[in-house]
């Protein structure tokens, strides 16, 4: 499938979506780096027991030497990085109204769900493009197709914005062998989803959709996998909705 034996970064990585996805690309033969400000022990431990490869770094995928200082252990200890999934984000939480959030609360919801796929792709480009293949995969959200549920604005416009990321990157990497591409999903079983909404919001998410089954982190993983792969190879400048037909995009 093309990722054996590749050096693949997941930010978020410690839990939720972030470790379906840490764990499906050490499954297919990728050396993992989990990424996230809080311990990534447990999924490099869910890994290893598996006989993958992955190892831990903390950080701040926010600040800018963090990103730098993270990337360079990584080179240093598997190789240069040809698999970059953004994943790392912050939910509206607590929901609060445009009017009443405060400007530090809008920035720090940018600087995590966007500012830190910019700062990950600036340091990932140059190997890749010296290798002639690289897979850039950005998590956006379904809810930025539908209508945006009251207290979480900021999240939906950051997660506009990194579809917008992968879709604009596209044209500017192809010539590489680099694609770049987002996913869209819907509301997934995750530590995030149930502390908002905790099993009834799942259920009422889930009854909306054509597919009506709640999406679990490896329902993610899987479009990943594929996207990292060679199948993938004339995918780019897309924005994958995987939210079981909650969405209709034209």
């Amino acid at each position: 499938m093309g990722v054996t034996g590749k050096t693949a970064i997941v930010t978020g990585a410690a839990n939720g979506i972030g470790r379906a996805i840490a764990r499906r690309l050490a499954a297919d033969g990728a050396r993992v780096a989990v990424v996230d400000i809080a311990d990534g022990s447990e999924t490099v431990g869910s890994i290893r027991q598996d006989g993958g490869t992955a190892t831990a770094y903390r950080a701040d995928v926010s600040r800018e030497e963090d990103v730098a200082r993270v990337v360079t252990e990584i080179g240093r200890d598997h190789g240069p990085v040809q698999i970059l999934v953004n994943n790392a984000g912050l939910h509206p939480d607590p929901p609060t109204l445009i009017k009443d959030m405060s400007f530090d609360f809008w920035r720090r919801t940018f600087a995590v769900d966007v500012d830190s796929m910019f700062l990950f792709i600036r340091q990932v480009l140059p190997a890749m493009q010296e290798s002639g293949w690289g897979r850039i995969v950005n998590l956006s959200s379904a809810s930025v197709y539908a209508i945006t549920p009251p207290g979480g604005v900021q999240y939906v416009a950051a997660k506009a914005a990194a579809g917008a990321l992968a879709t604009g990157l596209a044209g500017e990497v192809a010539e590489y062998g680099i694609t770049a591409n987002a996913i869209a999903p819907s509301v997934v079983r995750t530590p995030g989803a149930m502390h908002l909404g905790g099993e009834e919001m799942l259920n009422a998410v889930a009854s909306s959709q054509l597919i009506k089954r709640v999406m679990e982190p490896e329902d993610i993983a899987a479009v990943v996998s594929f996207l990292a792969s060679d199948d993938a190879e004339m995918i780019t400048g897309q924005v994958i909705h995987a939210d079981a037909g909650s969405t209709r995009v034209n």
